[in-house]
């Protein structure tokens, strides 16, 4: 049986878009446990939030969320991926829309990024996912 290699000897990047929140529960897990999965193969793993999925970097939201009843908590997921080394940015124009106060934001984001910043991590990584 042939030897399986995930990643070659080079460093990779990934690029995790997070537009899902609350309203589709089921789509906020995985992307977290992907983000923990790579960042723990040392591929460097930043998460950015934007559209609904800034609604989870809200205070109190991931803490009452789960994908499946009686799952872990999706704040567990994020805290996962956060130890593993991904970091959080999360889109300050979409805070407006989803009434979204700065300070009334988790201590697990890493960097609050205008749009532009997105645009330079999906130009610049080697894997984009959208979830």
């Amino acid at each position: 049986m042939a030897e399986q290699h995930y990643l070659d000897n080079e460093a990779k990047s990934v690029v995790i878009v997070m537009t899902s929140g609350p309203s589709t529960p089921q789509r906020c897990a995985t992307p977290f446990f992907m983000a923990a999965l790579l960042a723990s193969m040392d591929a460097g793993v930043k998460v950015f939030f934007t559209m609904e999925g800034v609604k989870l970097c809200q205070q109190g939201v991931p803490d009452n969320l789960t994908a499946l009843d009686g799952g872990k908590k999706i704040i567990e997921f994020m805290r996962d991926a956060k130890a593993a080394g991904a970091t959080f940015h999360l889109c300050r124009p979409a805070l407006p829309g989803y009434d979204i106060e700065v300070t009334n934001v988790i201590p697990e984001v890493d960097e609050i990024s205008s749009g532009g910043a997105l645009a330079d991590l999906i130009l610049s990584c080697d894997k984009a996912l959208f979830f």
